[in-house]
């Protein structure tokens, strides 16, 4: 982190500095990750553990008046004194993984740091922005929102000057209504971009088009990938062996590659080498010739199908099973999208599913398959559905819990 003076903090709330410290060079909001120098910043009960912050090492402890305000300020001061290049990442879905993706691709060429995980809200978007240090190059900054105006306020402090949104699609409808509102909320990312700056967008999302009128931005498209291995990047030709081959995961491959031309980063020829988040596409191999995706971390209609059809990609005409979990936050449309999941399965020939959860019940057509009703009893039952050479896709909102069931299948 670039050093900030105590000063700047005391305005934010009641602020403790050790007698030692004459700047704070990290920030932290769990007491458990305080190295020496940082400032804890005690949100919610975080106040009960100061003395086990300064114990670590902590340089100062701020209570703030305003948790989220106070955050916002600390990580956009941050932000202000830093030369680096600040690129914002939104979606439907994708945003994690492509963050990844552009990690990997652009570490090699610049000082990198990236959102850890899914740090992508008002807690976590400062987080990011205070892990930058003064020879920090590129800071990739992951954007989520749960409404309308979210990613404008996120977007005012990290100042982004590179905009990608990965997609559009339903999600959180209970709090937006509609996909319409989805693309505008994600397109408060293009509006919040600097004269100059680079907006780049899928090219077959209409409902972005009414967002894409700025004439003081570039605007870059990006399409699909026709054939894997070979990404066109602004009339480049790009050969790149990547450690996956699933259509969505290309395509995000593809956007980040766009991102890296937009920054002055030549991607050459090669293999790219990349790590997902954990809970994200992670592919184990069981005994037995099993292979599992483990991909629970969350799911929506757009994820579901990119995964589904990416499991029987992989399978190669193999076995396949699911273990899907119900679909958090569509509203009133919930039971048509969890039966077009249904239809999807149906579709693909998928010889095992377990529905998990009441809205999966969604999935079963015509009694179809099997329903449990929490993560654990899935777990219970997987093992005896299983045969060697299958390949198991788990997948599902977050609240389901679905990762018990990827670790009873490694036990």
């Amino acid at each position: 982190m670039i050093p900030l003076e105590p000063a700047f903090l005391e305005p934010l709330g009641r602020l403790r500095v050790e007698p030692w410290a004459s700047a704070v060079t990290g920030m932290q909001i769990d007491s458990r990750r305080i190295e020496e120098g940082d400032l804890f910043v005690a949100i919610g009960d975080g106040a009960d553990f100061t003395r086990h912050a300064l114990a670590r090492g902590a340089a100062a402890v701020l209570v703030p008046d305003e948790p989220h305000a106070a955050l916002a300020a600390i990580g956009g001061e941050v932000r202000s004194r830093s030369n680096a290049r600040i690129v914002g990442i939104t979606g439907a879905t994708g945003k994690t993984t492509t963050k990844d993706i552009l990690a990997a691709l652009c570490s090699p060429h610049r000082r990198t740091i990236a959102s850890e995980a899914n740090y992508n809200n008002e807690l976590g978007v400062p987080l990011t922005l205070c892990r930058i240090e003064p020879d920090t190059e590129v800071c990739i900054v992951e954007m989520g929102m749960r409404g309308l105006g979210q990613i404008e306020w996120l977007a005012s402090f990290a100042r982004p000057e590179i905009g990608l949104i990965t997609n559009i699609g339903p999600v959180h409808l209970e709090l937006v209504g509609t996909v319409e509102n989805v693309a505008r909320a994600k397109a408060e990312l293009i509006a919040a971009l600097p004269a100059g700056g680079t907006a780049i967008v899928p090219a077959d999302e209409p409902l972005l088009e009414p967002y894409l009128g700025r004439s003081d931005i570039e605007l870059r498209r990006f399409g699909h990938v026709t054939e894997p291995g070979w990404f066109e990047v602004e009339g480049r030709t790009i050969a790149l062996e990547t450690p996956y081959r699933a259509p969505h995961q290309l395509r995000n491959t593809l956007a980040a590659l766009e991102v890296c031309d937009a920054l002055g980063i030549r991607v050459e020829d090669g293999t790219l080498d990349v790590a997902f988040s954990p809970l994200r596409e992670d592919v184990r191999e069981l005994p037995g010739g099993i292979v599992v995706i483990d991909d629970c971390y969350n799911a929506n209609p757009l994820s579901m199908g990119a995964a589904l059809r990416a499991l029987a990609e992989r399978a190669a005409g193999g076995r396949t099973v699911a273990v899907l979990g119900e679909m958090a936050e569509l509203g009133t449309d919930a039971a048509r999208f969890h039966r077009e999941v249904g239809e999807l399965v149906r579709e693909l020939d998928i010889a095992e599913l377990v529905a998990v959860g009441d809205l999966a019940r969604g999935y079963l057509l015509d009694g179809q398959a099997r329903w449990v009703a929490t993560a654990d009893e899935a777990a219970a039952l997987l093992p005896e559905l299983l045969v060697p050479g299958d390949t198991v896709l788990v997948k599902g909102s977050r609240a389901v819990g679905l990762e018990a069931v990827a670790a009873k299948l490694q036990d």
